[in-house]
């Protein structure tokens, strides 16, 4: 019989690091996290071929969908082979942590071709959440985030709105969910394409079009 499913506490500092264990296990085992972000709660997991496909298996993501990366430092990009270009550096240097999201070139023959974007780009993000920075930084490796929903339904901005569409999964052990409360309503980040001559605005967000070209004026999207 499956046990009744409840999350894990991820809020207070120790309440992170004691949950962190049992997740790196669960993660190590190709399971999908539902965590909180600086936005929304997301899904995730590692990096690893078979850690994507289950969470493409869960969120039924299709084909040309991909996820982003959530990193906590910077020697992960350089882990993975993406490359930061002049625009994108100046870019991460004033926004991140932050929500800002760049998408960058490389990564070939080390990340997962799942989670390379239609234009082959890798979309990145460093979080600024202390928990899942702890949490990234304890895994050694960028965590795999897309939003904790099932299609057609609005992001979960609660631990029990997961808990309410997600019953099954967590009860089966498949889902791990990292209850960090209740979430203030925020914009989604700002992503920025910066593999190509000029940085693009894809999708406006939390930081204005006005913000990020006071650091990089050759900026283009969004008017």
């Amino acid at each position: 019989m499956s046990s009744d499913p409840q999350g894990v506490p991820f809020w207070s500092p120790p309440e992170v690091d004691a949950s962190i264990p049992a997740t790196l296990w669960h993660l190590e085992q190709h399971g999908v996290l539902a965590y909180p972000t600086e936005t929304v709660y997301g899904f995730g997991g590692a990096i690893d071929s078979a850690s994507v496909s289950r969470l493409v298996a869960l969120k039924k993501r299709p084909d040309g969908k991909p996820f982003l990366l959530l990193i906590a430092s910077s020697p992960m990009i350089d882990r993975l082979g993406l490359q930061l270009s002049k625009s994108a550096g100046m870019l991460a240097a004033r926004f991140w942590p932050g929500p800002l999201t760049l998408v960058l070139a490389g990564g070939e023959g080390r990340v997962a071709p799942r989670l390379r974007g239609p234009e082959g780009g890798i979309a990145v993000r460093w979080t600024p959440h202390p928990g899942l920075q702890r949490l990234i930084l304890a895994m050694g490796d960028p965590l795999t985030s897309t939003s904790a929903n099932r299609p057609g339904h609005p992001p979960a901005m609660s631990a029990a709105n997961i808990l309410g569409a997600w019953k099954q999964e967590i009860a089966r052990g498949v889902l791990r969910l990292l209850d960090g409360g209740t979430l203030q309503p925020s914009a989604p980040s700002t992503v920025v394409d910066c593999t190509g001559r000029h940085p693009r605005v894809i999708r406006p967000g939390a930081i204005s079009v006005t913000a990020l070209r006071d650091a990089v004026p050759d900026i283009i999207g969004d008017r």
